[in-house]
């Protein structure tokens, strides 16, 4: 999540400390206290209202005592579950054959650098044809991320011998006719919030470098039970928020004199270099669409409760998404076709069918765009209006919309409360002095501030996003698809509030050298539309094929 996507935060900088909390218990509550505190939430009750108040709120702050005794890990979710469905909504129920091009008839690269930029369909067609071996694979990325990884800060941990022993368990069932998909023994990554048994999950912060978590994330498991072989753990700005993390900063392979934006800062700077095919993020405020963009990737932020978070590290319940950054859509649609769906472990997901297959025919779509967002004069703009005309050459026509005028921005004080309960422990017992960020629009300022958001406050905003669910639900009843800004637009903050799921494409370049990209988004559950017409898209241009210009050799 970025910085520039935070609300404008409570003029709070006290810092919470365990020590204050004590002293605070030891205080009697009076008029002038709650006198005091209700100017911080913008009330005017009286003196002899606030005089009634005070032997309930003593009583409340006992509570609080009584509660923060319970031990609280991290991915202990509160009982109270964000439902993204708006009334009238519904999924297709019918789960069909998933299906899309093979590369019939490649052949090795005479070159076998090309392999670094090749998709995962073109990968799978030499491992099944046994023209590749996964072992002979996975040593080659390997290779390059040793080599290239201490340069863009991308990796914290190489996960080389669980990498190779499921590379060659991979060759032993291809051998053997057991061929699994197209995901078996292509090497990848995962953004290091992701627990994998038996190696750190250090969540990009120094509170956490040293942490081993004895389990695997949902995701994991799945990757591996399609065959998938894990190479490495990725970096994400620390607590998933920017690309500054406790080893350094993560940088674009477009210019290493620039950051490659966050959270999932890792996996996208990895894959557009070449050193995977693809990798996990997840977003909750931009996490996905940020460093694909800064880094020129292909991006799926799947619908909210679409990917099991299990044994994902826990920033904002009713927010987080996991999903894949890839070389393209269809790359992300095979990755997606194996993470999705309910583990009976988180129980936010829903289960609906993701029908993509290559027949899907995006004529058929009914395409809107945001008119008024790509009339404004933005840094993108000429890329984008390439974009849209590129389509409407191709024969979509393109409607105009708008999304509904609510007060979105000022919503996600949600990560603020979220985040603060989610790591509550962190900020009274003043470990987050240990966080490498400290300005006052780093998380430990923000968590701290969280904690002056009331839990009326909180639940009036979550009736204000029940509202902007409901609103999305009319805008989208005459489109099944639509075009928007990457960030030129309250697109970003709007849809992952309401949770719909989008796909980030690169669609070419700045004046600087640096990628841009525009978002196509999806109705909720509608990742096979939006991935379909991104590719539709990309295989009208070449701007997902474009390697960046920093010397990428392998080692040798």
């Amino acid at each position: 999540m970025k910085n520039r996507y935070i609300y404008p935060l409570l003029g709070m900088g006290c810092f919470v400390s365990g020590a204050f909390v004590t002293k605070l218990a030891e205080d009697k509550i009076t008029v002038d206290m709650l006198r005091n505190a209700q100017q911080v939430i913008g009330l005017k009750f009286t003196d002899a209202q606030l005089d009634s108040a005070t032997a309930n709120v003593t009583e409340f702050r006992s509570s609080y005592e009584s509660i923060r005794k319970q031990p609280l890990s991290n991915d202990v979710a509160p009982a109270l579950q964000f439902n993204p469905i708006p009334v009238g909504f519904s999924f297709e129920q019918k789960q069909e054959k998933f299906e899309v091009e093979r590369s019939k008839g490649l052949k090795l690269p005479a070159n076998q650098e090309d392999l670094a930029f090749y998709t995962v369909p073109q990968l799978a067609e030499l491992l099944r044809t046994k023209q590749i071996s996964s072992e002979e694979l996975t040593k080659f990325f390997l290779a390059r991320l040793k080599q290239h990884g201490p340069t863009l800060e991308c990796v914290t941990t190489l996960t080389e011998e669980l990498a190779l022993e499921q590379a060659r368990r991979a060759d032993k069932e291809i051998k053997a006719g057991k061929y699994k998909g197209m995901l078996h023994g292509i090497p990848y990554g995962v953004k290091d919030l992701l627990a994998t048994k038996g190696y750190k999950t250090t969540w990009g912060s120094v509170p956490y470098k040293d942490q081993q978590l004895n389990l695997n994330a949902t995701v994991v498991e799945r990757l591996e039970q399609a065959g998938a072989v894990l190479v490495a753990k990725l970096t994400l700005g620390e607590l998933a928020m920017g690309d500054v993390w406790y080893g350094g900063k993560t940088k674009s392979p477009w210019d290493t004199s620039k950051g490659s934006s966050g959270s999932s800062a890792g996996s996208a700077s990895a894959v557009a270099a070449g050193l995977l095919p693809f990798a996990i993020g997840t977003e909750t405020l931009g996490s996905i669409v940020s460093p694909s963009t800064a880094c020129g990737t292909t991006g799926l932020r799947p619908t909210y409760g679409r990917v099991s978070r299990h044994g994902a590290m826990a920033m904002s319940w009713s927010m987080d998404k996991i999903g894949p950054i890839a070389r393209s859509a269809e790359d992300c649609a095979i990755v997606f076709n194996a993470i999705h769906g309910p583990d009976g472990k988180d129980q936010t997901v829903i289960d609906a069918p993701f029908n993509y297959n290559k027949n899907i025919n995006v004529k058929k779509l009914r395409v809107g765009y945001l008119k008024k967002d790509f009339e404004r004069d933005y840094g993108f703009k000429e890329n984008d209006q390439a974009t849209l005309e590129a389509l409407q050459k191709a024969g979509i026509e393109l409607v105009p919309m708008e999304l509904p005028n609510l007060p979105a921005r000022d919503l996600t004080l949600t990560i603020s409360v979220e985040g603060a309960a989610a790591f509550d422990e962190l900020t009274r017992s003043g470990r987050d002095s240990l966080m490498v960020q400290q300005h006052k629009n780093a998380w430990p300022n923000i968590f701290r501030a969280g904690r002056f958001v009331t839990a009326v406050e909180y639940l009036q905003a979550q009736r204000v996003r029940t509202l902007l669910i409901q609103q999305m639900q009319e805008k989208l009843k005459d489109v099944d698809v639509y075009i928007s800004p990457s960030f030129a637009s309250s697109n970003l903050v709007v849809t992952n509030l309401t949770g719909h799921p989008c796909v980030v494409v690169p669609n070419g370049f700045q004046k600087n050298g640096m990628p841009t990209t525009i978002t196509f988004m999806g109705k909720l559950y509608g990742e096979a539309q939006v991935l379909a017409l991104a590719k539709f898209y990309q295989d009208l241009t070449n701007h997902d094929e474009q390697r960046p210009p920093m010397a990428l050799s392998s080692a040798k």
